[in-house]
């Protein structure tokens, strides 16, 4: 009863005496006794600070710019919106700069939380769509809303994720099609999200083809480019049919960000930027943490 009133009532050792009609010095010892009996455990916890954190995941990770925020209690994806913008603004993109953009839901919730200002930026949709009615899905419509949001231009692909490799050719040789395809050998920046392992994310929140969900050592991708942990790319049956960006595209972008969070990820992300698909993370504290603990058994193995 003392350690209730005390740890969790909040009420002074004092009024607990009062109360009780007992002395000061015996609540006292009641209250060492419980903490050495195990009924009250105290806990330490060490303070995270994400600007430090931000500059363990740049030198872990050997990242251009991160970006890290105190994990809310809520509304973690949207919460990465402002980060993201202040990386894009430390970039001093140019006027017209060239910015893909990737689907899932990291990138919807952080293009309707809004993006800054880059006048004449050209939005660039970086793979196909799917028939797909679920809002992450909707590459075009980001695009849109990115290239509003910015003051720019909007260039979508109108062209499927994936299609027969006779097709594809056709999509790419389109006009439409190639004038959008052709930016992506020019991204000053692209903003992708890290998709989750097959075996902890459901087919259809995915849309994920059988082919994909068959490969073996994937800890995440992105676009559906699959890596391992090391950062090792993954081929997959059906790969050639897609219409995206390629990884080398990705890596030869100025600074490609990866917006993310939950810890399930953290593996994803390692492996994405181990791969060079992204050199720029915006993410939250406990992502973040669990990113490092990977790198740290990476250098102790």
């Amino acid at each position: 009863m003392v350690a209730k009133l005390h740890y969790e009532s909040d009420m002074p050792q004092v009024e607990i005496a009062k109360k009780l009609g007992v002395s000061t010095a015996t609540v006292s010892r009641l209250l060492t006794r419980a903490r050495a009996l195990g009924i009250v455990k105290i806990e330490v916890m060490d303070l995270v600070v994400p600007d430090e954190i931000t500059a363990q995941l740049i030198e872990a990770l050997g990242l251009k710019r991160a970006a890290v925020i105190d994990t809310p209690s809520t509304g973690v994806l949207a919460a990465l919106a402002a980060p993201l913008g202040n990386l894009l603004k430390e970039e001093n993109l140019a006027k017209g700069a060239t910015i893909g953009i990737g689907w899932g839901r990291a990138v919807r919730e952080v293009i309707q939380a809004g993006l800054p200002r880059i006048p004449d930026a050209r939005a660039v949709a970086l793979n196909g769509g799917l028939q797909q009615s679920a809002p992450h899905f909707q590459i075009n419509e980001f695009v849109r809303q990115a290239a509003e949001q910015f003051g720019g231009t909007a260039h979508f692909l109108h062209a499927p994720y994936l299609s027969s490799v006779e097709l594809r050719d056709a999509f790419l040789s389109d006009p439409v099609v190639k004038e959008t395809s052709g930016l992506w050998d020019k991204l000053d920046c692209a903003i992708v999200g890290i998709g989750l392992p097959h075996a902890i994310n459901p087919p259809e929140a995915s849309a994920a083809t059988l082919n994909e969900q068959s490969i073996g050592g994937a800890v995440g991708d992105v676009i559906r480019h699959y890596v391992d942990r090391d950062g090792k790319l993954l081929p997959w049956e059906g790969e050639e049919r897609m219409i995206a960006a390629t990884p080398a595209q990705l890596q030869n972008a100025g600074l490609s960000i990866g917006v993310a969070a939950t810890i399930e990820k953290a593996a994803g992300i390692v492996g994405a930027v181990r791969s060079g698909m992204i050199n720029a993370l915006v993410t939250d504290t406990s992502t973040a943490l669990a990113i490092l603990e990977i790198c740290q058994e990476k250098a102790n193995s």
